[in-house]
């Protein structure tokens, strides 16, 4: 986890012991929230001009807090991927700098890579199988950011120090990247840092799960 090479809030690299673990292998798009919204147990997102547009139906969920986040994985029966979890679903073991390698280009994702960007919006959940990390996961860079459960620290990473408490107060982390910024902010050790009360229309998430009880 991490990566010498980064910046300072990534380094140092370091390993990390994980339960093994599922994670979705997209990031929850407007009509799987919708179900939630709908029965009651979800606020809606803060600005739902594309949330109530059927063409954005299979888009990723945007302009939804961590709060928000978490209480839709919750509903789920499911939980926020810590930050370990979701930097092992996106690049593996083997040092890669993107989930499928160590280049990128918009065949690959959804980021700032052209002059207006490769899409310059939101696109489907899982419309880059070629950007699959090793382990099947989809849009792990690029299209939205992605909430995990983690309050910002300086690494090594230690899930016992307090960082994975649900009620602990400060910064939220998000990983992977959005359709709005470039290939440096897109590898899969980038780490981003958000209050989590912030919504904003680049920033989403996905779930995960122990895979024992």
């Amino acid at each position: 986890m991490g990566n010498d090479a980064g910046w300072d809030e990534e380094k140092p690299a370091h390993t990390v012991d994980l339960n093994a673990f599922w994670i979705d292998q997209t990031e929850v798009t407007n009509e799987m929230y919708a179900k939630c919204v709908q029965e009651g147990s979800c606020p809606p997102p803060s600005n739902a001009t594309d949330f109530d547009d059927s063409s954005y139906a299979d888009h990723p969920v945007v302009y939804v807090s961590w709060n928000d986040a978490n209480q839709y994985c919750t509903w789920a029966g499911r939980r926020l991927p810590t930050e370990a979890e979701w930097e092992k679903a996106a690049h593996g073991t083997d040092g890669r700098v993107y989930p499928w390698g160590d280049m990128i280009d918009c065949s690959f994702a959804n980021y700032w890579g052209e002059e207006n960007g490769c899409v310059d919006d939101t696109t489907s959940a899982g419309k880059y199988p070629e950007g699959a990390s090793p382990y099947g996961a989809l849009d792990m860079t690029g299209n939205v950011l992605e909430w995990v459960s983690t309050v910002f620290e300086s690494y090594p990473y230690d899930a016992t120090d307090g960082r994975e408490g649900p009620s602990a107060s400060g910064a939220r982390v998000l990983r992977g990247g959005s359709w709005n910024v470039t290939a440096e902010f897109s590898r899969a050790s980038r780490r981003d840092w958000y209050s989590p009360t912030i919504r904003r229309n680049y920033v989403g998430f996905r779930c995960a799960m122990s895979a024992t009880p």
